[in-house]
């Protein structure tokens, strides 16, 4: 996991946010109290996660569409405001992470926005070679 941040992983955030069966790699959804800005500076050379700058978009976009969550819900809980969204990736060993930050994020009912930052991440392992 990323190591500077203090999270809170949620399997219903994980049902509701990822694939239900993924091709490739395991995905965990966690929480943090954290802001997204706070993230992306720490994230750099020293924890080894490469982020992109922070962009502003739609719900949507943000949760994108892998998930069986209740796009309908998601969309009035957010009404007009956007998503603050980051996405990076970082190499361990022979383990490459996909990382994506969404602040403000929904709770796992979807009825109310939280602050902090919610940390979608993809792990995939390379097989060991032959």
């Amino acid at each position: 996991m990323i190591a500077h941040m203090a999270l809170g992983c949620d399997p219903l955030l994980t049902r509701l946010f990822t694939p239900p069966h993924p091709q490739m790699g395991q995905y965990e959804v966690c929480t943090t109290p954290e802001a997204i800005e706070q993230i992306v500076a720490e994230g750099g050379p020293g924890n080894g996660v490469h982020y992109a700058a922070i962009e502003e978009l739609p719900p949507a976009e943000a949760l994108g569409a892998a998930g069986p969550y209740d796009r309908s819900a998601v969309a009035r809980l957010y009404g007009a405001r956007r998503a603050n969204v980051a996405r990076g990736w970082r190499q361990v060993g022979d383990r490459f992470e996909m990382v994506t930050l969404v602040s403000p994020h929904p709770d796992a009912s979807l009825t109310r926005l939280e602050r902090g930052t919610m940390v979608i991440l993809l792990r995939i392992d390379r097989p060991p070679s032959s």
